[in-house]
């Protein structure tokens, strides 16, 4: 489970806090937490090695498939995210990290998609 701070800095940036990137980015990289870690990867050019760090510091099953999903999404691979995202929320349906990258993935492709109509 995250810790206060980290669920603090998730909220925010779920809310649309702009500041709240910067913050998460900035914690990534002093901490171990796996949703802080998957988060800032999402913003930042080094995310694929924050999504290593992240799966090295999962420990439980949610958080390992918090951090699978964030790959998924990092490297575009929406059909993946969407089915991931599903099964995650079916056992855990309080994440709303994994709710808000699945979102992100959805917006992503149609974003691409009309760009290449």
């Amino acid at each position: 489970m995250a810790s206060a701070h980290a669920r603090d800095l998730l909220h925010r940036l779920l809310a649309g806090d702009a500041a709240a990137v910067g913050a998460i980015v900035a914690a990534a990289h002093g901490g171990d937490d796996p949703s802080v870690l998957a988060a800032a990867a999402l913003f930042v050019p080094d995310g694929d090695a924050l999504l290593e760090r992240a799966a090295a510091s999962a420990t439980t099953t949610r958080d390992r498939q918090l951090v699978a999903i964030a790959t998924a999404h990092h490297r575009g691979d929406r059909q993946l995210v969407d089915a991931l995202a599903r099964e995650h929320l079916v056992d855990h349906p309080d994440s709303v990290l994994v709710a808000w990258i699945a979102e992100a993935s959805g917006q992503r492709q149609t974003s691409t998609t009309k760009e290449g109509a």
